[in-house]
């Protein structure tokens, strides 16, 4: 059964198609020039991705790609990166594996592409990175916390972005552990390696005798009601999920179904509290929406959206505002920025003639600094993004951000505070060459 949507996410969806249907359609431009790179000419960059626009994890994912051209569309209004403006071409694969080899070989073969950047989706993308590895293509940030991702002898032209979720695991785990002292704890977790690499991380934490239920779903089917029921009868007082958006919504709305109401943590995945409003209000024909929500535990590795007073969330909220302001500001349209951001710093870090080779070189050189609360892991031995999370909870609708970011590793390493100084954005929101 196909997810069938109205309202926000319906029109979010909508939009998000229909923004970027000219760019979807062409490639001018994209071609290399002299002896530079593929997709680099002496006036342009062209990146692109794979990305959900319809299908189940649609709702609030198909803003990233227009949150990315947004930034790029920032750049270009103030000189692009060593005068060469940015372009970025989203593919729509529905969040299906089949659609997302198909379209990233159009990328790659007839976009000609610099770089597929933030590839949306661990199922998904994982059918394209050896194709895209074999092709010597940067695969740069992709969109999932994959522990797959940091393999750089495997796959050297391929990088993580965000925290993995071993790492988000270990940081939910811990946090259950030491604020649910010996209740009953289900796990609700996407078939996948989105799910297992989280529930690694949870059992790193959680002692196996609390762990009463482990239920999984798959994408697509939104009949969770027999999981449910059997997490319900479990008796488990806490639900760790790993579950996207439409799933994290569906949790909630069969507990009020079941008359189930424990407490729910759930990955920053599917945790953006706009996105989850729309979802249940279109879900149920408007008969729940946000306050369903309250309460739930998350963490995020970016400054929350709700604080006016970051400086990253100033730049950023002021090119929703300008670029895209019939979007709602969410987390998805920050982390499209972000992501955004993060490549354009690599690509000035990659030179004034940047080539393939030179971009991976680049992130590395482990010098990104990027706009996260804590910082990134690259280096030639590690592909890994951020390394780690804060805590937070939803209250009021909103996400509220409580103690120090935390870091650690995907293996047995200690949870501690990150010591990272705060970075701040460049005054024009460009990155700019670094000093030799």
């Amino acid at each position: 059964m196909r997810i069938r949507t109205s309202g926000p996410a319906l029109a979010a969806c909508g939009a998000a198609a229909l923004a970027l249907g000219v760019a979807a359609c062409g490639s001018s431009g994209s071609g290399s020039s002299g002896g530079a790179a593929p997709g680099v000419t002496k006036s342009l960059v062209t990146v692109g991705g794979h990305f959900p626009l319809t299908g189940p994890a649609a709702p609030g994912y198909s803003e990233i790609p227009q949150a990315i051209d947004a930034y790029f569309k920032h750049v270009n209004a103030h000189g692009g990166i060593n005068g060469r403006k940015l372009k970025f071409i989203s593919r729509d694969d529905g969040y299906n594996p089949t659609n997302t080899v198909k379209v990233t070989k159009q990328l790659v073969l007839q976009d000609k592409v610099f770089a597929v950047l933030g590839g949306l989706g661990t199922p998904t993308h994982t059918k394209v990175v050896d194709f895209l590895n074999a092709s010597k293509v940067p695969d740069l940030f992709v969109s999932s916390g994959c522990l797959c991702w940091d393999q750089p002898q495997k796959h050297p032209w391929t990088f993580g972005w965000q925290t993995d979720y071993t790492v988000e695991g270990k940081i939910l785990g811990k946090y259950i552990a030491d604020n649910f002292k010996g209740q009953k704890v289900a796990y609700f977790l996407q078939n996948d390696d989105f799910g297992s690499d989280g529930a690694k991380g949870l059992d790193m934490y959680i002692p196996k005798s609390q762990v009463v239920s482990r239920q999984t779903y798959e994408p697509g089917n939104t009949d969770i009601g027999p999981q449910m029921a059997k997490i319900k009868a479990s008796g488990a007082q806490v639900l760790a999920s790993f579950s996207i958006p439409a799933y994290t919504a569906l949790v909630h709305l069969a507990g009020v179904k079941l008359d189930y109401h424990p407490k729910i943590v759930v990955s920053n995945v599917g945790a953006d509290p706009t996105t989850l409003g729309g979802l249940l209000k279109a879900f149920s024909k408007g008969k729940a929406g946000s306050s369903l929500i309250e309460g739930l535990r998350t963490a995020y590795y970016l400054p929350s959206g709700n604080d006016a007073s970051d400086p990253w969330i100033k730049m950023f909220k002021g090119i929703h505002d300008q670029y895209i302001p019939k979007l709602p500001w969410d987390g998805n349209v920050l982390y499209g920025e972000a992501l955004a951001y993060t490549f354009a710093e690599a690509l000035q870090m990659a030179g004034k003639s940047p080539t393939r080779q030179s971009i991976v070189d680049a992130i590395e050189s482990g010098k990104l600094k990027g706009p996260g609360l804590v910082p990134f892991r690259y280096s030639k031995d590690s592909h890994a993004g951020f390394t780690g999370e804060r805590l937070g909870e939803i209250k009021n609708g909103q996400l509220i951000e409580e103690g120090q970011p935390l870091v650690t590793d995907d293996g047995n390493g200690p949870i501690k505070p990150g010591t990272q100084p705060a970075q701040q954005p460049p005054p024009n929101g460009v990155p700019a060459q670094p000093a030799t």
